[in-house]
C-alpha cells in the first residue's frame, strides 16, 4: 500500500489542496496589511495636519510633544508592517521600540509628577525589562531574520560566505599534490 503524502488534505485531488489554501491566505493576509499601511499612513497624514494647526495657535508644549511623538510611534508601526511585507514575520526588535516610544509618550503627555508610585514603578520595571529584551535583539540578529528567510539576514550571509570558503579550501585541498 502507497501512503499518501503528508503535505496534501485527504481530498487533494478536489478542492482542498493546502498549497492553494494557504497561498491564498497569504495573499489575504498581504492585502490587510496594506489597508493597515494605508490606514496609518492617512493617520500620519492627519496628524501632522494637527501639528501644523497647533503650532500656528498659541504654544501648549504638552499637546505638541504628544502630538509629534504619537506620529513617531505610527513611523515605527508603519515600519513593523513594512517588515512584515518583506519578510512575512514580525520583527521583535522594531515592536520593542515601538512599545517603549508608546510607554515614555505617556509619562510625558501625563507628566512623571502626576503619575502615582506604583504606577512609576511598574513602567519602570516594563522598561527595563523591554531594553533589555533590545539589548538581546541587537546582540543576536537571528532572532528577526534566521526564521524569515531572509536574503538580507547578515547571519545567513556569514554562513554561506564560510560554506563557499570551506567548498573553495576542500577544492584546493583535493588539488595538492600528496607527499
Amino acid at each position: 500500500m502507497q501512503k499518501r503524502q503528508k503535505s496534501r488534505f485527504l481530498f487533494s485531488d478536489r478542492w482542498l489542496d493546502r498549497h492553494s489554501i494557504v497561498r491564498n491566505m497569504e495573499a489575504f493576509q498581504d492585502l490587510i496589511v496594506i489597508v493597515l499601511c494605508l490606514g496609518l499612513f492617512a493617520v500620519m497624514l492627519i496628524q501632522l495636519w494637527g501639528i501644523a494647526i497647533a503650532l500656528i495657535q498659541p504654544l501648549d508644549y504638552k499637546h505638541v510633544t504628544a502630538k509629534i511623538l504619537f506620529v513617531l510611534i505610527l513611523v515605527e508601526l508603519f515600519r513593523l508592517l513594512m517588515v512584515y511585507l518583506q519578510e512575512h514575520s514580525i520583527s521583535v526588535g522594531v515592536a520593542v521600540e515601538v512599545t517603549i516610544v508608546s510607554l515614555l509618550r505617556e509619562v510625558v503627555v501625563h507628566g512623571a509628577l502626576e503619575i502615582y508610585w506604583v504606577n512609576t514603578l511598574a513602567i519602570c520595571g516594563l522598561l527595563f525589562v523591554l531594553g533589555g529584551l533590545l539589548v538581546v535583539c541587537a546582540k543576536t540578529p537571528h532572532m528577526d531574520c534566521m526564521s524569515a528567510n531572509s536574503k538580507l539576514c547578515p547571519v545567513r550571509g556569514r554562513e554561506r560566505q564560510n560554506d563557499l570558503e570551506l567548498q573553495y579550501s576542500r577544492q584546493c585541498d583535493e588539488k595538492q599534490p600528496l607527499g
